[in-house]
């Protein structure tokens, strides 16, 4: 008789701590979502179903100054971000082993392991001496604070699809007299752009949700729609901030569900 596996979800009491889980996952953000729609001047109270506060949002000048600026330092600081792990990933996958390999890997994840507040304090420190010794003050700042963090987070599913691929591909491409930069254009760069726009929407939606490294970069008047956000808690919680935080989870679940399209294994 064969012997079976371990199956965790055999013990005792599984369902139940399972239920318990998502209870405790999930039953706030229903609760969020569901409170978007109050009709009532507080959240304390149900005044009917409405959708007042969206469009109290989507009237606010802030709010809309606060979005377009998140959308601009999430899109330039995926960009930047992409590339650069696109490269990082190419430099560590399209060769042997070679000697401090391990180290680059742990260098590339470094803001991954150590605490955001961590890196938040030492990109203040280098962009302060920075804008003392030039004077500027612009979104440059937040853009590369962002990309700086993003890299690791584009870096992992592109560097996945890569070691994912057969490189007798291009090694045939060689063959028949391609040059390395044609190799990438026509084998390489077609095969791995899932994984790129995966790690670029994994990046965006990194950078448009971040609020620490905000708050500790930024500049006065330089507020992203998840500062804006926490500014307004701080004065008292309004259904306008329900709504706004609904929009903010649809987008990010639409882009998390993209990426994991674009990332699951195909058989």
């Amino acid at each position: 008789m064969a012997s079976k596996g371990f199956d965790a979800t055999s013990l005792p009491g599984f369902t139940a701590i399972a239920a318990i889980a998502f209870i405790a996952l999930y039953a706030p953000i229903i609760t969020l979502v569901g409170y978007s729609f109050n009709g009532a001047n507080s959240i304390s109270s149900w005044g009917g179903f409405s959708f007042r506060w969206y469009e109290a949002a989507w009237a606010n000048a802030t709010v809309q100054e606060a979005t377009i600026r998140s959308l601009v330092i999430a899109a330039s600081a995926s960009l930047i971000a992409t590339t650069a792990a696109t490269m990082a990933a190419l430099g560590t996958t399209r060769r042997g082993s070679f000697a401090g390999q391990t180290f680059i890997y742990v260098m590339i994840n470094q803001p991954l392991m150590v605490p955001e507040i961590v890196t938040a304090v030492a990109l203040l420190i280098v962009f302060a001496s920075v804008k003392v010794a030039t004077g500027y003050t612009g979104l440059g700042y937040l853009i590369l604070a962002h990309a700086a963090f993003c890299i690791p987070f584009a870096y992992l599913p592109i560097r996945a699809r890569l070691e994912g691929m057969d490189l007798s591909l291009e090694t045939a491409a060689a063959d028949l007299y391609a040059n390395p930069w044609q190799t990438f254009r026509h084998v390489t760069l077609p095969l791995v752009l899932p994984g790129i726009i995966a790690g670029a929407m994994l990046a965006f939606v990194i950078s448009l949700d971040d609020v620490v490294i905000t708050e500790f970069v930024k500049s006065a008047g330089q507020d992203t729609l998840p500062t804006y956000m926490l500014g307004q808690l701080r004065r008292g919680v309004t259904p306008e901030v329900n709504a706004i935080s609904t929009v903010l989870l649809g987008l990010t679940v639409l882009l998390l569900t993209v990426f994991f399209l674009l990332t699951r294994k195909r058989d």
